[in-house]
């Protein structure tokens, strides 16, 4: 075996270590953002809480249940996987119409779900809400 051929291999192992590991840095968000565990929406309906937590024309995250819920007129309910569709980080904070993800800096509009700002290149799934009894409910039949 040549030099050459041994330079040229460890070259190539390295290269391999190096991508592997880059590649897990990828998988995982920071803590402030933590990457999601399980569906980007809800399996089941979920109790979240008083109605009028949500302010009209504006948004509330519940960071726990990973959604966003928006009224953008009264008695008007619309809700969000809180689930970034970057790289699958929960959103940190709902600010001026705003959802902004921790992890790269993607923004989506409260109202609608839609990309503002990159990289993220889709939209927050949309997810059921409904009222009942003044209470909200998100999830599959809701």
């Amino acid at each position: 075996m040549t030099s050459q051929s041994a330079s040229r291999r460890t070259v190539l192992l390295s290269g391999a270590a190096l991508a592997g590991a880059a590649g897990l840095g990828v998988t995982g968000c920071d803590a402030a953002g933590s990457a999601a565990k399980g569906p980007a929406t809800p399996t089941a309906p979920v109790d979240l809480g008083a109605a009028g937590d949500v302010p009209v024309g504006g948004a509330k995250l519940y960071r726990e249940q990973k959604l966003v819920v928006a009224q953008p007129a009264k008695g008007e309910y619309k809700a969000f996987s809180a689930v970034c569709t970057h790289a699958g980080c929960v959103v940190d904070k709902v600010e001026n119409g705003k959802v902004s993800c921790p992890c790269h800096g993607s923004k989506f509009d409260a109202q609608t779900g839609k990309v503002l700002q990159g990289p993220a290149g889709a939209p927050l799934p949309a997810v059921p809400v409904k009222e009942s009894g003044g209470k909200l409910v998100a999830g599959p039949d809701a």
